[in-house]
């Protein structure tokens, strides 16, 4: 492996050119080649990397450009596909959330993935958002005791545009609780280090892109909802989700609630409250990430520590932090939500066979 790690990005849309932003700004790390098959995304990797290569197909950037490690950054419905070509080189592999939209694509990738001659990681980038990761860290350390309670909050903005507004239908994002929510459902297991056994959601679409039609069709993605999760261990971990809240004082809560205390994050204001129960002290910190790492996108510094994180794997051969089982099993748990929404009732995880 050469001391440079050389990148190719497929997909070259908003987060494809985060990806390009953050890898621009590590050490010993460049993108060497980009693959879009719109002239407009094309034109956006030039203009962030002008000596790039730049390719319509990415079979022909696979097989002619010099590259280590490749980032599937394409809509989420052609993640299947462009990792079953991926998975027959020997290259190193980020696949951006969600892993895939389908369980059986998802479970595909996994048993093919098994026998990768790279590392193979799943874009879960919010495990290594600096104020996350030191929330993490601080329930790993048992500042909250034995835990029992998690939440996500995250009241938002709708869904931005993407090329050719892929993203308005849930056949070809996997739906909001996959296509959103994956992030979320993996953080419930990464903190909890349990698996879920069941869940029940609730949710709609209520408001947001009613009033567009794409060749006759409405978009039929949630903009709300609540998911209730229960796990192995006991613990209980709940997902609020509202994506017409852009006035909120808040986007993102994350509050993990244990015997004896509670440890609890808020964002964008990068703050962290720690608080116990047997005293009723507050502490509060504020988490900075430094100015040119939060420029390089819109994750607070997720997509650069990840990336780092990644490089890390790739050099010492390592296992990924995050693997194409983890993606699974956060896919998973968005289609059982959805499941849960569709059919009125609570569905046991063991029914999708996971």
């Amino acid at each position: 492996m050469a001391a440079t790690i050389r990148y190719g990005i497929i997909g070259t849309g908003m987060m494809g050119i985060e990806h390009m932003l953050n890898v621009r700004i590590i050490p010993d790390a460049v993108v060497t080649a980009i693959a879009d098959t719109n002239e407009t995304s094309r034109g956006w990797a030039r203009d962030t990397a002008p000596e790039i290569e730049v390719y319509s197909d990415y079979h022909e950037m696979i097989e002619r450009a010099a590259i280590d490690a490749v980032v599937v950054a394409t809509p989420n419905f052609t993640h299947a596909q462009v990792v079953d070509d991926l998975l027959r080189t020997d290259h190193h592999i980020l696949i951006e959330k969600p892993l895939c939209t389908t369980l059986e694509d998802c479970q595909r990738v996994e048993k093919a993935a098994a026998g990768h001659a790279g590392v193979v990681w799943v874009g879960m980038e919010y495990r290594y958002m600096p104020l996350i990761a030191r929330l993490i860290d601080e329930v790993r350390s048992g500042a909250v005791g034995n835990v029992r309670m998690l939440a996500i909050r995250e009241h938002r903005f709708p869904f931005l545009k993407k090329v050719d507004d892929w993203n308005r239908f849930s056949r070809n994002t996997g739906g909001t609780l996959v296509e959103k929510c994956c992030h979320f459902f993996d953080l419930m297991n990464h903190i909890l280090q349990s698996r879920p056994t069941a869940l029940f959601a609730s949710g709609c679409q209520d408001v947001n892109h009613l009033d567009e039609v794409y060749d006759g069709d409405v978009p039929d993605i949630l903009d709300n909802a609540y998911v209730i999760v229960d796990y192995e261990s006991g613990a209980r971990a709940a997902l609020d989700l509202c994506m017409f809240a852009e006035g909120s004082r808040t986007q993102q809560e994350i509050a993990v609630t244990g015997d004896s205390g509670k440890v609890e994050c808020l964002l964008p204001e990068s703050t962290l409250i720690t608080a116990k129960r047997d005293h009723g002290t507050v502490e509060k910190v504020t988490v900075s990430v430094d100015d040119e790492i939060q420029k390089a996108g819109f994750h607070h510094g997720a997509t650069y520590f990840q990336h780092v994180a990644f490089l890390d794997a790739i050099r010492r051969g390592s296992a990924p932090g995050v693997s194409v089982s983890d993606g699974l099993l956060a896919v998973a748990m968005g289609i059982a939500a959805q499941t849960s929404i569709d059919d009125r009732r609570r569905v046991e995880m063991k029914e999708l066979g996971v």
